[in-house]
């Protein structure tokens, strides 16, 4: 049963990947009744201006109807418009836009194994990322707050001062830590304190001695000025658990196995390169060095795939001081939701793997993770 729960997660992340090697050649015949793929957020925030739209979402659900010549619409989050109340140039882009879902496609038998598949077009894998996420000192704006993990949502006070907070590492999933963190952001300086919420590690069942506990104490770290991909810091533990947190945390500790519990002073470090995967509004892949623990993985907000749009993130925790290799893998759905909820949150599960007792590879926590969107993402 183990190993076949493995190969369903694998097989579910080839799937996913492979697709992306695959370019679809576009319909010969003109398709008039469509849904645009979020993959243009200028052209989208402009339909909407045009159609004042305020604020305008990169990754609205836009469907095109240009079926009947005397009644011509556009559907924006399911309100509909006149398409003629666009500019004779955005109907023009709106016409010719490249990423199209057929939405006038005959529907057979087989569609149900199939309709997925032809769905997706794929032309626009890889984007350079934007302005702001190569910026050394305005990298930390982020309208994303994600309740596990994942990165810091951020608050600019005035361009390249700001605030950023977070609900356990950046690299963790959920029930995996108790560590919290509020920092301050100046011309590429951040500094910050971080301390504990002992019950968020209690959400996980069982496997707490693959967990991460903090106390309190302060980071500092500096990201390089010629662009955002190389960041430098240091942590300072500045409390000891007491004698009754302590208990707590090691009650599931083996003479193999052992809970992570912070304690003197730590260098990290990040290599990243922000990029734009499946047209998304934010994300990057990178290497980083975090509290004497190595990881890889790759973080994308709003990405884009068969007219679905999603978060998916990925981390490969290895090399660590105290505990074993684990592996995160996490895909939180939008579009759930109608009106001003349809880009504001997502949803999904964040499955962890790691080590058992007995030294195989296994699910060790599956828990549905939630991330909201404050403000717009350009």
């Amino acid at each position: 049963m183990r190993n076949f729960k493995l190969l369903l997660l694998l097989a579910w992340v080839i799937t996913i990947f492979y697709a992306g090697s695959t370019s679809y050649a576009q319909e010969e015949e003109p398709v008039n009744y469509y849904q645009m793929e979020p993959l243009d957020d200028s052209l989208f925030i402009q339909i909407q201006t045009e159609l004042f739209i305020d604020p305008p979402d990169p990754k609205a659900e836009i469907i095109v109807d240009i079926r009947d010549a005397n009644n011509q619409t556009i559907s924006i989050k399911g309100n509909l418009y006149p398409f003629l109340a666009l500019t004779p140039e955005t109907r023009a882009k709106v016409v010719t836009y490249p990423f199209k879902i057929n939405l006038e496609e005959n529907i057979n038998y087989g569609s149900v194994f199939t309709r997925v598949f032809e769905k997706i077009r794929l032309n626009k894998i890889i984007d350079p990322p934007t302005k702001l996420q190569i910026s050394s000192s305005m990298y930390y704006i982020n309208p994303f707050f994600q309740i596990f993990g994942g990165e810091r949502f951020g608050i600019p006070l005035k361009n390249d001062i700001g605030l950023s907070f977070g609900i356990g590492t950046e690299y963790s999933g959920p029930g995996e830590t108790n560590y919290i963190e509020g920092n301050f952001h100046i011309l590429g300086v951040k500094g910050g304190a971080f301390g504990a919420v002992d019950a968020l590690p209690k959400l996980r069942f069982g496997n707490k001695v693959h967990n991460l506990y903090a106390t309190a104490g302060f980071h500092i770290s500096y990201v390089v000025p010629f662009g955002n991909f190389f960041e430098f810091g240091y942590t300072d533990v500045l409390a000891k658990p007491s004698d009754q947190q302590l208990k707590e945390w090691t009650s599931y500790d083996t003479l193999k196995y052992h809970s992570k519990i912070l304690s003197g002073q730590y260098y990290d470090f990040e290599f990243r390169y922000p990029i734009s995967l499946l047209g998304s509004t934010r994300g990057k892949v990178y290497g980083a060095r975090f509290l004497n623990e190595w990881h890889i993985g790759y973080a994308g907000r709003e990405l884009s795939l068969a007219g679905s749009t999603f978060d998916f993130r990925f981390d490969a925790m290895f090399d660590s001081d105290v505990r074993q290799d684990q592996y995160l893998l996490e895909v939180l759905v939008q579009k759930i939701a109608e009106s001003w909820a349809f880009s504001a949150f997502a949803i999904g599960p964040s499955v962890t793997l790691s080590n058992d007792a007995k030294g195989n590879l296994t699910v060790i926590s599956i828990f549905a993770n939630l991330r909201l969107k404050v403000g717009t993402s350009f």
